[in-house]
């Protein structure tokens, strides 16, 4: 007797042993390929707030006035692809108070900032190239590298010009959604100076002076999805005041909040954004991975088996020696 495989057993064998090259594929090679920043993003990020700002008409800082910040993020795909390998988005930051809202034109705003951060599309780490303004450094700004550790991180801040240590401080939920926080504070620090009228920083006598700019802010907490990177949820204290030329204490305050934080919508979306790319990564590094590997031993298990047992055929024509009956006339 001779044993044959079946069809069978063969396309079970076959498909099992695709599906067990499939899964070291899928979490060694696609995911790394998966992970990267986009490219065409277009998103914006309203926070709100309450605090004292500087009125330049009444040329006298007014409290308890909102204060409404708007960052929106454009990539430049045009620039990004020519880069290879980095991300190029434009960024533009407004802040307003409700005398300035709604305006035409995001120049008519209080504050007005717009710059260009550049980063590798796997690491996230700052490129320095495609016209980026200003020269951004550290680990982490509008979001943070994909998979998050529980450790502090260099996350730069724009207004002070540099980097600031952000500490892990544990999980905390974001409209039901839990994501890993992080802390901070910025010390007084000049930033820069400021052409205004000598009355403003108690020097009278001068029409004009060259005022120095500071910038604290009170607590930066910013709390951010694992898997991602990205921020679910922000929330910063800015304070900004002049001095004179040399002086040690603030003449006047132009910007002070103890909170700024992201609005519901905006916390909400950014949630939704974090399951959505957080879920497609997790497929394709753990869900699909175990279930092609799982699936994979299972058939080759079944397949091999049936090819082992095989069928039985005859090996020729049955024969035997019984004498056969002859004709005769």
């Amino acid at each position: 007797m001779r044993r044959t495989a079946s069809p069978l057993s063969l396309i079970l064998l076959g498909l099992g042993t695709f599906l067990l090259v499939l899964a070291p594929l899928l979490a060694w090679y696609v995911t790394p390929r998966a992970a990267v920043n986009p490219i065409d993003i277009d998103q914006t990020a309203v926070y709100r707030g309450t605090g004292s700002v500087f009125d330049t008409e009444e040329l006298e800082t007014v409290p308890d006035q909102r204060i409404t910040v708007t960052q929106r993020v454009r990539a430049n795909v045009e620039d990004s692809e020519r880069s290879g390998r980095a991300a190029v988005w434009d960024v533009t930051t407004t802040v307003d108070t409700d005398k300035s809202l709604p305006a035409a034109d995001p120049h008519d705003a209080l504050e007005f900032t717009p710059h260009r951060w550049v980063m590798d599309r796997k690491t996230t780490k700052p490129v320095h190239c495609c016209g980026e303004k200003p020269y951004i450094e550290g680990e982490a700004y509008l979001k943070f590298p994909f998979d998050v550790q529980r450790r502090s991180y260099q996350w730069w801040d724009n207004t002070l010009g540099s980097t600031v240590t952000l500490r892990y401080r544990g999980t905390e939920k974001v409209q039901g959604y839990t994501g890993y926080r992080f802390t901070g504070t910025v010390a007084p620090s000049k930033v820069g100076t400021r052409l205004v009228p000598g009355s403003i920083v108690g020097q009278d006598s001068r029409p004009q002076v060259l005022a120095e700019e500071w910038y604290s802010n009170h607590g930066i907490e910013l709390i951010v999805d694992q898997r991602t990177g990205r921020v679910v949820y922000a929330q910063v204290g800015p304070k900004r005041t002049l001095r004179a030329p040399g002086a040690k204490k603030d003449a006047v305050v132009l910007l002070d909040s103890r909170k700024i934080a992201f609005t519901t919508a905006t916390q909400k979306e950014a949630v939704r954004l974090a399951k959505r790319d957080s879920g497609q990564l997790r497929a394709v590094s753990e869900t699909l991975p175990i279930g092609a590997a799982v699936a994979g031993f299972v058939l080759v298990v079944v397949g091999g088996a049936l090819v082992a047992k095989g069928r039985r055929r005859p090996d020729s024509p049955h024969t035997t020696d019984t004498p056969q009956p002859v004709l005769t006339m």
